[in-house]
């Protein structure tokens, strides 16, 4: 067993002041804790092995959901998921954020989950879930044992050398279509920033995903308010093994403002579970403005998304077939949000605590 002191911060200050930055590798070091629905899954596998875990779910004023003044929401990073995806303000103008939330994992773990640590929470590979093999995410250098190997959860965009996974987040590819704001804090200054920036591609440093430094913390995420334009015409899109409790082998955000003349006036679209973070590209959604909504145009937006993907593994455990699949669910996802955000989409909330 692995001995870690337990200490629970009353202020912000005092959590930051915790805080431990350490070289990435290195077990000895402070771990934020919320829901810990990811992070205790990590300890209990020696993942992670942090000697101090800081509890910071007593810093209440980041547990809250609020509108912000002219326009937009605030979602706190230590809100819990479930309490996010039924929030009135939420379902009414960022559907598209409700029914990714509800899509993922199970009522029990999105009971428990925090909005911040569901932005942070790590791969699902199972070779980095095996401290016995090789893992530059684990360990920088040692190798990657994902490479040529079972690959459906694994990425086909983005990917590098030393590393081919991908981000699990259903949460966080809504997030990337509606172009929210992270705001984060250290013990010398607050910053934001964009979602967009905030999850990496592994490139040369497979061992991080975010840009976000060891002594920083996530205070809130803030939906602008222009993102509301999409209420009526959103869908998400999550295409998986089974109906619940698994990872999206590929998942779609969709959302559209059509105009009277029912052309497009604006689009956003951004895809899961085919890279290390949401996957936009602006440059394509542009295609759509101004344009009647219409297959062959979605077919095409879908084919440029989607270029450059490539297939991992090897035979029958590769992951080629997720590059025609991925296509099919963009073009599936837009027909969708063409006809109009389901009633039901972010409406299916359990009622639970």
């Amino acid at each position: 067993m692995n001995e870690f002191d337990y200490v629970r911060a009353c202020d912000p200050e005092e959590a930051l002041g915790l805080a431990e930055p350490a070289p990435f590798g290195d077990g000895a070091v402070t771990r934020f804790i919320a829901g810990g629905t990811n992070l205790l899954d990590l300890m209990k596998e020696n993942v992670l092995r942090p000697h101090r875990l800081v509890d910071i779910n007593g810093l209440s004023p980041w547990s809250t959901i609020e509108a912000l003044p002219g326009g937009g929401l605030r979602l706190g990073a230590l809100a819990r998921n479930a309490h996010t995806a039924r929030h009135p303000l939420v379902r009414e103008r960022y559907p598209l954020l409700a029914a990714a939330i509800l899509s993922g994992a199970s009522p029990q773990v999105r009971n428990m989950a925090s909005n911040g640590g569901n932005l942070l929470q790590r791969t699902r590979c199972y070779y980095f879930y095996d401290a016995q093999v090789p893992c530059n995410k684990r360990m920088p250098g040692s190798g990657c044992s994902a490479i040529g190997q079972l690959a459906p959860q694994h990425a086909i965009l983005g990917a590098s050398e030393h590393r081919i996974v991908k981000h699990p987040s259903g949460q966080a590819v809504a997030l990337a279509a509606l172009e929210a704001v992270v705001h984060a804090r250290s013990t010398h200054a607050d910053r934001a920033i964009p979602l967009r920036d905030f999850h990496r591609l592994p490139g040369d440093r497979p061992q991080h995903d975010t840009t976000l430094d060891d002594d920083e913390l996530i205070l809130h995420i803030d939906l602008p308010p222009d993102g509301a334009r999409f209420a009526a015409h959103s869908a998400y899109l999550k295409i998986r093994e089974r109906s619940s409790f698994a990872f999206a082998l590929v998942s779609v955000a969709a959302a559209l403002d059509l105009g009277e003349d029912g052309r497009i006036r604006a689009a956003r679209l951004a895809l899961g579970g085919v890279a290390h973070k949401p996957w936009r590209r602006p440059e394509v959604e542009d295609l759509m403005v101004g344009e009647p909504p219409a297959g062959e145009l979605f077919e095409h937006v879908a084919r440029r998304l989607v270029e450059g993907a490539h297939a991992q593994g090897s035979g029958p455990g590769d992951n080629g077939f997720k590059i025609p699949l991925a296509r099919r669910a963009i073009v599936r996802a837009l027909e969708s949000a063409v006809r109009g955000t389901s009633p039901t989409m972010a409406a299916e909330v359990e009622d639970r605590p």
